[in-house]
């Protein structure tokens, strides 16, 4: 059976028009923003104006190549859709960057490093991504209106613009659901319903009034609405992208952390979970065991760096020099475990200055990541326990050959396909990273990289974190990295996002051929 690329093409230019769209909405803001603040510089527009124009022209073009009679898509039809989608709708996302870097040609460009596409593409992918990694070196040179737009490819990002693209049109039919299943992070989404549409409308009704709840949580904190808004878009999104040098450690608040925090720990869990808590089905939630996992882990992992911060008394506040108290040293260390872990990337530390142990405690929650179904990035809390479980299963066969152990996650019996893939998944994870801290090696031999900044950026960027440590670390950027080495993180984070074989089976030449 041929591969539809004329559907897909047709469903693509539909998904580059809501896009575009979402674009006029950081375009309106930019001219409110200039009409009460008195702007003379109207750049930002202009670019944001030109990106409209851009994304309704390769939409219709798109649309033009796939007219027709419109066909339910198959499994390899809805792998394309989800993979262009992230591939090409970053390069309109990026778009306001460069077209803006391009109508200011004065010295405050080389502040922010849109001066090429590849860096424009970086920025873009990282926030639809939700990764927060950034090359801007100076936020304060971007106009209000770039840092929505920032803020808001997070908050695209965060449950995907393929499931707003399946909620708000309901064309994709059945072929609706293999999208969602195959751009919904981790193995098993919950709480789905037998139309999907409902399904993704409900979540992003759900993450839409965590987004109302934290604004006003914020706001109430003595946060302005702007920074309150870009800011809850990258905690619900688990992306970490500020409106500030120092990220939330420009916010001396306590009140303003600890709202963060609470968020940040909301979205990493399961939104299938908040769909049952619609349902009332108050006990299968507190009995989930990746829930409990997940909670566990990161009280323990708090624990660990903050006992390892107190009795070195090395902990330093993000721009400062001295030791913190020991109340600040517990809130940072909680924050930082909740970020790292949530894959959010926010800031109030500089904990590349911490210990070996509080950093390699927070290196190990980069690979574990949050919850499936959430926002977050990383292998995901529920495989990690699959991995374990069949591990210690493996072990007791050697000493108890005639048990057979039946592996289960709560009350779910784990069949051997979700074995398989779970165990594939984490070892393609150890394999991508590997060649991904290679390359960056490699590409950066003549800077002398070190195998700490290589590996924990190649790390950050699979997992869609943000910083790492040393040259990447919680006040650095990546800015400095070469053309070659941003190319190669542009291709990690889309396949951490997307769970990695949604964009490897492009690669495959059976993928193309006729069935």
């Amino acid at each position: 059976m041929n591969l539809d690329l004329r559907n897909t093409a047709r469903h693509l230019g539909l998904l580059m028009f809501v896009l575009s769209a979402l674009v006029g909405a950081a375009a309106g803001f930019a001219g409110w923003d200039h009409a009460f603040a008195g702007h003379a510089d109207t750049a930002d527009i202009r670019a944001l104006s030109a990106t409209i124009l851009i994304g309704v022209v390769v939409g219709g073009l798109l649309v033009f190549v796939g007219r027709g009679k419109a066909h339910m898509l198959g499994q390899r039809e809805a792998l394309l859709l989800v993979a262009a989608s992230w591939l090409l709708g970053a390069v309109i996302a990026a778009m306001p960057y460069r077209v803006w870097s391009s109508l200011r040609p004065d010295a405050q460009v080389t502040a922010h490093s849109f001066d090429t596409f590849v860096n424009c593409y970086f920025e873009a992918m990282s926030g639809l991504t939700t990764t927060g990694a950034t090359v801007v070196e100076s936020i304060g040179t971007l106009p209000r209106s770039l840092l929505l737009w920032r803020a808001m490819t997070h908050w695209l990002g965060g449950l995907g613009i393929v499931v707003l693209f399946v909620a708000v049109l309901p064309l994709l039919g059945v072929g609706g659901r293999r999208v969602y299943r195959i751009e919904a992070p981790g193995p098993t989404p919950e709480g789905a319903m037998p139309r999907i549409q409902d399904t993704a409308r409900i979540l992003w009704f759900i993450y839409l009034g965590l987004t109302v709840a934290e604004v006003a949580a914020l706001k109430l904190c003595g946060m302005d609405v702007f920074d309150a808004v870009c800011h809850t878009m990258g905690t619900l999104a688990t992306g970490g992208f500020s409106t500030l040098d120092s990220s939330v450690a420009g916010f001396s608040s306590t009140a303003i952390h600890l709202v963060i925090i609470a968020f940040m720990v909301l979205a990493g869990i399961n939104f299938g979970l908040y769909h049952q808590l619609l349902h009332r089905q108050w006990r299968s939630v507190l009995k989930d065991s990746e829930l409990r996992a997940y909670l566990a882990i990161m009280f323990v992992a708090t624990v660990i760096v903050t006992v390892c911060m107190l009795r070195a008394g090395q902990h330093v506040a993000a721009g400062g020099s001295q030791p913190a108290p020991v109340g600040l040293t517990v809130r940072d260390s909680l924050f930082q475990v909740v970020s790292i872990q949530t894959t959010t990337g926010f800031c109030t530390a500089d904990f590349d200055a911490w210990g070996f142990t509080a950093k390699a405690t927070l290196l190990i929650l980069m690979f574990i990541g949050a919850s499936a179904g959430s926002t977050g990035g990383g292998i995901k809390v529920v495989r990690i326990l699959i991995a374990a479980k069949v591990i210690l299963a493996e072990v007791e066969q050697v000493y108890r050959p005639k048990i057979v152990r039946t592996v289960k996650i709560g009350k779910a019996v784990i069949d051997p396909d979700l074995k398989r893939s779970t165990l594939a998944y984490v070892l393609s994870i150890a394999i991508l990273f590997a060649i991904g801290t290679a390359l960056l090696m490699f590409f950066e031999s003549e800077g002398g990289v070190d195998i700490t900044t290589a590996a924990t950026a190649s790390a950050a960027t699979l997992n869609n974190i943000g910083p790492g440590l040393a040259r990447v670390g919680a006040t650095q950027n990546y800015a400095w990295f070469g053309a070659s080495s941003k190319i190669v993180m542009c291709v990690l984070m889309p396949l951490g996002r997307l769970e990695m074989f949604a964009i490897l089976v492009l690669f495959s030449p059976r993928f193309w051929r006729v069935e």
